[in-house]
């Protein structure tokens, strides 16, 4: 799960995409640098500008509407990035702009290699093919990303002016895709094959370590259950998330096994639990492209003693976009067996419908994002209220992600929804924390 930003609901915001706008960037840089205690260090404040050179080829090509479905899954691209790979301690902030322009700021301590790591994972983040909401071939952006470490003598308009100044030198002469303000290059620390080797060796190490989001019910507050997440602290790069885990597994052709090592890690983890608690894992695009998927994961939790009944496996939308025939005759195999099935960061991107009538689906999982504003905009409160009504009367149940607010709470169970995650409960715990967590 992400960390939730510093950002305050009551600010402007950028209306297509919901990130802060421009003004509340340079508002929130401001607040930082004054609220930071004069008697310490420089406040610690990276900066990262991403350009999206080929936005405006998407609009003329595809039409502005694919134009904005594009820039709306890159703002999410953005913060779930940012959420699971910046320090949910310290804050950080995500903006549009204008146009294909994007600023994210964090305010922590971070190396400048560490800091450059980020943008080059960031950057393949963004460049994952984007579905056409039109149909047809999918959308493809190539971000560059200009990078900025603040100094004393730097303010908002410094540093967004250094940033845009960058941008255009790297437009113009086609530089690399990722350079600093300063005109130095930062050594990465790790280069890509050292990073797919480095993954092997934790794996068999076991050094991937295994966390659990405590999910409750709503109506009465009770812990229901808890979902894997997996996190892997690199002795060079530092912290690393899920996501980008499996983006470094990816190149090396590795999800299948970092897949199945991490949810054999987990079921051997819940085995301990009390009760009828569950237990949610994600599984991804390769995990379903194996005709034998469903029998083998069946097998494996059987011979972990976990019941399969207490199992949801957890699928998004970019899992169903490969082969939808192939993914609902493995799911359909699955619910055989009593497993259920979330669709999961529902709201984050733009969702074939579709996929709630024709698949076996027990429940969605409402993305963190849908949850900003929903307290003071009506037209979010809205959508929330479609969607609920939708689910119940296609029979499905609704988890909502990143509840931070009693407020949220409220709401969601005023409205219908049946669980919930978040900071507000429970941040990703151990599993030894989590059984504490289930004793008292």
């Amino acid at each position: 799960m992400a960390s939730m930003p510093d950002e305050p609901f009551d600010e402007t915001r950028d209306a297509l995409t919901g990130l802060a706008d421009q003004a509340l960037a340079r508002e929130t840089i401001a607040r930082w640098q004054q609220d930071w205690p004069a008697d310490t260090i420089a406040c610690p404040i990276q900066a990262m500008l991403i350009t999206l050179g080929r936005i405006d080829t998407v609009n003329v090509a595809f039409g502005e509407s694919a134009g904005d479905v594009a820039l709306v899954e890159v703002a999410q691209r953005i913060k779930h990035f940012a959420g699971d790979e910046l320090e949910s301690s310290n804050a950080w902030l995500a903006a549009r702009l204008n146009g294909g322009n994007f600023l994210l700021v964090a305010r922590q301590q971070c190396s400048r290699e560490r800091w450059q790591w980020l943008a080059e994972a960031l950057a393949d983040a963004i460049a994952v093919p984007i579905a056409n909401p039109e149909g047809g071939a999918s959308l493809r952006l190539w971000p560059r990303i200009a990078l900025l470490r603040m100094t004393p003598a730097d303010d908002p308009d410094s540093v967004l002016d250094r940033l845009s100044d960058l941008a255009t030198r790297m437009r113009e002469s086609n530089r690399r895709r990722i350079d600093w303000s300063t005109g130095e290059q930062a050594r990465s620390g790790r280069s890509n094959q050292q990073l797919e080797a480095d993954l092997l060796a934790a794996m068999d190490r076991n050094e991937i370590e295994i966390l659990f989001q405590p999910q409750y019910a709503l109506d009465d507050d009770r812990l229901i259950g808890a979902e894997a997440l997996a996190r892997w602290h690199h002795p060079v790069i530092g912290r690393i998330g899920g996501g980008t885990l499996f983006q470094i597994a990816e190149r090396a052709d590795q999800v299948a096994h970092l897949s199945r090592h991490i949810v054999t890690r987990a079921i051997e983890q819940a085995v301990h639990w009390p009760g009828a608690l569950r237990l949610s894992v994600n599984i991804t695009p390769a995990d379903l492209a194996a005709e034998n998927f469903a029998t083998e994961f069946a097998q494996m939790a059987k011979a972990a003693g976990f019941p399969l009944n207490r199992i949801t496996l957890e699928i998004i939308e970019q899992v169903l976009l490969a082969d939808l025939d192939r993914v609902s005759r493995v799911l359909d195999q699955l619910k055989l067996f009593g497993i259920r099935i979330a669709l999961d960061d529902f709201g984050a991107g733009f969702c074939n419908f579709r996929y709630l009538k024709v698949l076996p689906i027990d429940c969605i999982k409402l993305d963190r994002s849908m949850l900003e504003g929903v307290i003071e905009d009506d037209r979010d409160l809205a959508v929330i209220r479609a969607i609920v009504a939708m689910a119940e009367a296609l029979g499905l149940k609704v988890v909502a992600e990143g509840v931070e607010t009693e407020a949220q709470r409220e709401l969601l169970r005023s409205e219908g929804c049946e669980y919930y995650q978040g900071f507000l409960r429970a941040q990703p715990m151990t599993p030894e924390d989590f059984l504490e967590l289930v004793k008292r």
